[in-house]
């Protein structure tokens, strides 16, 4: 991985981080509404194993393949930031009617704070488009 890739990576995982809390915090706040107050640990159960959580797993996942992929040392076989970068994609620009979409374009429109880290996203993404594909 190059220093420009790693860069890209860090910067991506800070942007999706901001953006993955800002929806759990949003889902928990919604979950907490029908069934009462979570503690810490309960959250964590809940996050992994309820099926209302369950639209914001693969932003989860993609944030811990980031991390893997930062924390790989030479010499081992380089990590391609592709991959990641192409799935972050899919996460703003999420395919219409799927589940996901409908969550996320819905905390859209309710939270200022997510439409401001998916902006981030945006720029940062769309700077690492090659301009035949923009």
């Amino acid at each position: 991985m190059t220093d420009s890739e790693r860069a890209l990576l860090v910067e991506l995982r800070k942007y999706l981080l901001q953006l993955h809390k800002t929806l759990i915090d949003w889902q928990r706040a919604d979950y907490e509404r029908v069934r009462g107050r979570l503690q810490t640990t309960q959250l964590l159960n809940v996050m992994f194993n309820d099926p209302e959580f369950a639209w914001l797993r693969s932003m989860s996942g993609l944030i811990v393949r980031i991390d893997e992929a930062l924390e790989v040392k030479p010499p081992k076989e380089p990590i391609e930031s592709g991959p990641l970068v192409a799935a972050a994609r899919d996460l703003i620009a999420p395919e219409a009617g799927s589940p996901y979409a409908q969550r996320y374009h819905a905390a859209l429109q309710e939270l200022p704070e997510a439409v401001l880290a998916h902006r981030h996203l945006v720029v940062l993404l769309k700077l690492q488009r090659p301009a035949s594909n923009a």
